[in-house]
């Protein structure tokens, strides 16, 4: 299963596109910072994330402002170039 659910701050929103199909998306980029236990040892965590989102979540993310935490749940998928992941957000809210 590819499911992935991330806290993250949106720390970057390029402008609203239009797929052929006439779908609105929108790029972004999110930051995330935190803390895990691993091997019973804490561990410090940090990555920033291209993301993409469609539709109705494309539109009100793109009215954010920048630095804002938000829970994240999507699926990961290789990018277009075949170079890194892209995190495709399905739906988004307030942690």
């Amino acid at each position: 299963m590819n499911h992935l659910r991330l806290t993250a701050v949106v720390v970057q929103v390029d402008s609203l596109r239009y797929t052929p199909a006439g779908v609105p998306a929108l790029n972004l980029v999110l930051e995330h910072q935190s803390e895990v236990l691993e091997m019973g040892l804490k561990r410090q965590v940090s990555l920033i994330l291209k993301a993409v989102a469609f539709g109705g979540d494309a539109q009100a993310l793109g009215q954010l402002a920048l630095n804002t935490a938000l829970e994240f749940d999507g699926f990961l998928t290789t990018a277009r170039n075949h170079k890194g992941v892209v995190f495709h957000i399905q739906a988004f809210k307030e942690p």
